[in-house]
């Protein structure tokens, strides 16, 4: 009988398992894969055949469950075979492992039963197979169905995080705007002058980023990438600055720059990136020091380098600034994205973002961009 024939060569069968698991790509049987698999499977299957010889039905049912998997609720093998699909994923790996692993344990009990020359009945291979298309079901619809809570979370953060940034950004350029403004009405200017221009670009800047919130809802990702000159993009970056400077009590210094290093990327994007970075140290740097912006080349890269006199660095910090929703500090009025946004927009033009600690000092943050060689 097959129950007999399968306790007697428990451990024969779940050794070939092991052995056909093995030796599939990426995978190795450990005791934690197979915990809910197939050793508790072939235990259960092992209790259902004689419950089935012995007319016991409802007992067969309560084990491994109804032929094509009617019912309510999930049977003992259900419960395990789901538990195992679930650890599946958990372990990394994809829905066809899943099924592989009870087409194995089949496999090996047809193997094992000819050289052992074991007849079966025919009930008795009935019942194998509805055991292991129930539990084959079970476990991968269990697979996918945490699959996908996992893709939806990952879409939603996603999501979350895109709006975040557009956000964030359109925060930046009105803040921007608004300070021209204060600034124009305070001291009495023209606007056809140095703040009225900082003024201008800041709304240009909405019109932008609300420009490229409509593209990506229409087209998708859309990458707007021109060659420009740095000098010309510090420049424009140091007159908002400025502003924000002289509103946080600091002093700002810009070195010169070379008038012929030139990048390609998307402009709009990395003059966010930097006043970013200029806002964070305005908003962490102590008060009447001193801020520095700088670029030069270097290695066939444009850097551009903010340092500030923030005091230094928490132990263990660094990495952990670029994290999105993060905040260090107790002002939380922003949405702690800044960092982030700017690390983004950065390396969507083929560059990086990193901090360098001064202890005792401050911060700096360079941003590195690959030149645009003219041929």
């Amino acid at each position: 009988m097959m129950h007999a024939f399968l306790s007697n060569n428990r451990g024969e069968l779940i050794g070939r398992c092991k052995v056909k698991v093995a030796a599939r790509p990426k995978r190795a049987a450990s005791e934690i894969q197979l915990s809910n698999g197939i050793p508790m499977f072939l235990d259960q299957l092992i209790r259902t055949l004689p419950a089935e010889d012995a007319g016991e039905h409802e007992e067969s049912i309560g084990i491994s469950g109804a032929s094509g998997g009617a019912g309510l609720a999930l049977s003992e093998m259900g419960v395990s075979a789901a538990a195992h699909g679930a650890s599946l994923l958990g372990l990394g790996y994809a829905v066809d492992q899943v099924v592989h692993d009870y087409g194995d344990l089949c496999q090996a009990i047809t193997d094992l039963a000819f050289e052992r020359d074991a007849p079966f009945s025919v009930d008795e291979f009935r019942t194998l197979n509805r055991c292991l298309d129930n539990a084959i079901a079970d476990a991968v619809l269990e697979f996918t169905a945490q699959r996908d809570v996992r893709v939806l979370a990952v879409h939603t953060n996603e999501a979350k995080e895109r709006v975040g940034f557009l956000v964030h950004e359109l925060r930046n350029a009105l803040s921007t705007a608004r300070v021209a403004v204060s600034a124009l009405e305070f001291g009495n200017l023209n606007v056809a002058g140095a703040t009225g221009a900082v003024l201008k670009r800041s709304l240009a800047s909405l019109g932008v980023l609300i420009g490229r919130a409509v593209d990506e809802v229409r087209h998708g990702t859309v990458s707007e990438r021109q060659v420009f000159a740095i000098a010309s993009f510090i420049e424009d970056a140091e007159s908002a600055a400025r502003l924000e400077a002289d509103a946080a009590g600091c002093e700002l210094l810009v070195r010169p720059v070379l008038q012929d290093m030139s990048v390609r990327g998307n402009r709009p994007m990395l003059h966010a990136a930097l006043a970013n970075l200029l806002q964070n140290a305005f908003k962490f740097t102590h008060a009447h020091t001193k801020i520095t912006l700088l670029a030069f080349a270097l290695d066939g890269k444009a850097l551009i380098e903010v340092h500030d006199h923030c005091g230094g660095l928490p132990h263990g910090t660094v990495e952990g600034m670029f994290t999105p929703f993060t905040q260090r500090s107790a002002d939380k009025t922003g949405l702690g994205l800044g960092l982030a946004v700017a690390r983004h927009s950065v390396e969507a033009d083929f560059g990086t973002l990193s901090v360098r600690d001064v202890p005792g000092t401050g911060c700096v943050f360079t941003i590195a961009l690959p030149l645009h060689l003219t041929l």
